[in-house]
């Protein structure tokens, strides 16, 4: 059977603000090796890309084994809590009932690991509108993220990817998706533009107007 176009979204800064979490889950993993905190409008830069990256950004140190240990002690204290201190978006449950009830496959692709994702849309109640979850790792960008579901047949080539930073609008286009920016999440407008989507959406009850593209 060949696969119907998906929906595909992204986590962090599309579905909920996970801005609080990653920064005390960060500034843990920092303060415990020795490097200064970052500040809290220093966060929105470092939702959305993978994590690995931005350890190095951060720390001016890519070393595999320092940023492997940063990452550990990360992931340490957003398991135990940083994944509970996300803020749902006004509008996105309505909305993702809407498409769900409408008939629209939904997946996810996130840079985070599959059970943090997993954890995130259960606390708010939002894991059964999901037909898939598709989680990251170290060394794995979301491009290569969506040419795996491509290949496996999960997705078809009409599928669209919907997130808030240029990292999801750029790697849906390496795949030939159809790209939706959003303006809600921490991507600035002149950031989504130059990646070049499809469209953009300003509030989450456009989300529903979707139905009608796939």
């Amino acid at each position: 059977m060949k696969t119907r176009p998906f929906l595909i979204f992204d986590l962090d800064g599309t579905i909920s603000d996970p801005a609080v979490g990653i920064e005390r889950s960060i500034n843990y993993a920092l303060q415990h090796y020795g490097y200064p905190t970052i500040s809290e409008n220093e966060v929105p830069q470092f939702i959305g890309p993978p994590l690995d990256i931005s350890f190095g950004a951060i720390t001016g140190n890519s070393a595999p084994e320092r940023i492997a240990n940063l990452m550990a002690k990360y992931r340490e204290r957003y398991a135990a809590i940083g994944y509970s201190e996300n803020t749902l978006y006004e509008g996105i449950p309505e909305a993702l009932n809407a498409l769900a009830s409408a008939g629209v496959p939904i997946g996810l692709c996130t840079s985070k690991p599959v059970n943090f994702a997993e954890n995130i849309l259960r606390l708010f109640g939002l894991r059964e509108h999901f037909h898939f979850l598709n989680g990251g790792g170290i060394g794995i960008h979301k491009k290569q993220q969506l040419a795996e579901l491509l290949s496996s047949g999960s997705i078809c080539e009409a599928s669209i990817m919907i997130g808030d930073r240029a990292v999801d609008i750029e790697a849906a286009r390496a795949n030939g998706l159809g790209a939706i920016g959003v303006l809600w999440g921490h991507g600035s407008i002149e950031e989504l533009q130059t990646a070049g989507p499809n469209k953009l959406l300003k509030s989450p009850n456009q989300l529903n107007e979707l139905r009608y593209v796939v």
